[in-house]
């Protein structure tokens, strides 16, 4: 979808008029002047939403390994991170957690040489290992939807890599020297279930190809002081001025390489002195324009959440998308993702609406822990999926909220209750509705909050929410 330049710039305070981005994506400033009207401008632009995935993936690397050794949700290079427990209302440091699975992670380096992953015999619990490229591709993704749940072996090669693979190890080819493994294994949250996820998790193995084998001990991690631990990803990715960004992207792209179908975008961005496997030239960059680049693409990122051609659905309330994990040359809703949702699966894998307010149109309102809210399933209409699915509680920072029965998403393992009719009422309030609507309540802050859906392995066959046949209801006031 190709946002006119007329629309971005006449058309972003209706975004943030009707939106729920948050403050970081207000739009002060972005309408152009004549100077912002030239080509080499709106090419800088481009360049700039073109490549903001491989940054942000970096910036990202960096943060999550600049540590000696694993411990909580960091890890050096080619180490596992292991995330324990759900975590708590306490937690801060991702927005968004889940309390569905637990992560197995890993940021490895294949351009020197493969690694090889492998994961133990799940049998039928539900898990999947998303593979991302430095452009955040989800170019594979062995699980139990792709490869079943038996014990497997992987080599990850980088570009250009050839060589031979020991027996019974299959080849899994990076388009990029960066890789981020972004594993998920579902469990209940229980003693005896965190026990034996655990045992899962310490039986995945990562070691380089040449460690394969043998017995290998991973080296210490580097850690570099210059690195900031403490400022989100996301700010510090924005607050760059283009020579900044453009001077990091030219150096991602000798190890991170464009697409054959990248070919047009890379003969445009040429002529601003971005040239895969060369440092960047900023004497073909006005110097007019550092400043205003990374504000007005940004902008134009955030703009595509309204203006999308499809690209974001809107139904009863809940908002989400079906074009993840895979974007070919659809480099707007890529940028997007990786805004709001860095590591976002296949939707085949997965798809996540979230829904700020009850009603549609002008008449919705943000959603207040003063009301009471039920979502209601019809006789045979829970949401189809082979997974699993979920409804997360959130506050208005998407972060879990604090309750009397530890409960921060409510799913089928509730031992859900049925109405009469076959229904199933799904109660959203701060008060406890009483024991007998108990175990499908979903504890609300007294303040506003969000909902997130989440939907792992969604059917593909009608009713589907991938082709549209399965319909979210929506979010109603009780009473």
């Amino acid at each position: 979808m190709n946002v006119t330049r007329r629309a971005v710039s006449i058309g972003a305070l209706g975004l943030l008029a009707s939106s729920s981005l948050s403050p970081a994506t207000a739009l002060d400033g972005v309408l152009i002047d004549p100077i912002e009207g030239t080509d080499e401008f709106w090419t800088a632009v481009d360049a700039y939403i073109y490549g903001y995935p491989l940054v942000t993936m970096e910036m990202t690397r960096r943060v999550v390994t600049n540590v000696p050794k694993v411990e909580g949700t960091k890890g050096p290079m080619g180490q596992i991170i292991k995330l324990r427990e759900y975590p708590n209302a306490s937690f801060t440091d991702v927005t968004a957690p889940n309390a569905d699975t637990l992560y197995t992670t890993a940021f490895v380096d294949v351009g020197k040489e493969p690694w090889v992953f492998s994961f133990p015999d799940m049998k039928d619990r539900y898990f999947l290992f998303p593979m991302l490229d430095g452009w955040t591709t989800v170019f594979q993704v062995p699980g139990a939807r792709t490869t079943g749940g038996g014990a497997q072996t992987f080599a990850i090669t980088g570009p250009g890599w050839e060589g031979k693979l020991p027996e019974g190890v299959t080849v899994y080819k990076s388009p990029t020297s960066m890789v981020w493994i972004l594993g998920r294994i579902y469990c209940t949250g229980t003693p005896e279930d965190y026990k034996a996820v655990h045992e899962l998790q310490d039986q995945c193995k990562l070691v380089p190809l040449s460690a394969y084998g043998k017995e290998w001990t991973p080296p210490e991690g580097k850690v570099d002081p210059a690195i900031d631990m403490k400022t989100a990803v996301r700010e510090q990715v924005n607050r760059m001025d283009a020579v900044e960004y453009f001077t990091l992207l030219s150096e991602l792209m000798k190890t991170n390489p464009p697409t054959a179908a990248d070919a047009p975008m890379v003969e445009r961005m040429a002529t601003i002195g971005i040239v895969p496997g060369k440092d960047f030239d900023k004497s073909k960059l006005d110097a007019y324009f550092v400043k205003r680049i990374p504000e007005f693409a940004f902008h134009r990122i955030m703009l595509h959440f309204k203006f999308s051609d499809g690209d974001i659905r809107n139904i009863n309330g809940w908002g989400y998308t079906t074009k993840t994990g895979i974007y070919g040359t659809e480099y707007v809703q890529r940028a997007l993702i990786t805004a709001i949702g860095l590591g976002a699966n296949r939707p085949q894998d997965a798809v996540y609406p979230t829904s700020l307010k009850s009603g549609d149109g002008v008449l919705a309102r943000a959603y207040h822990g003063s009301e009471k809210y039920v979502l209601t399933f019809p006789k045979g209409q829970l949401p189809p999926v082979r997974g699993f699915w979920s409804v997360t509680m959130y506050n208005d920072k998407y972060f879990f909220v604090e309750n009397p029965i530890n409960r921060y998403s409510i799913s089928p393992r509730q031992d859900l209750k049925t109405n009469p009719d076959g229904s199933t009422d799904l109660y959203i309030q701060h008060e406890n509705p009483g024991p007998d609507k108990e175990s499908n309540w979903l504890p609300a802050p007294k303040d506003k909050f969000i909902l997130m859906m989440r939907l792992y392995w969604p059917d593909d066959s009608p009713p589907s929410i991938i082709d549209g046949s399965w319909v979210i209801p929506a979010v109603k006031k009780a009473g």
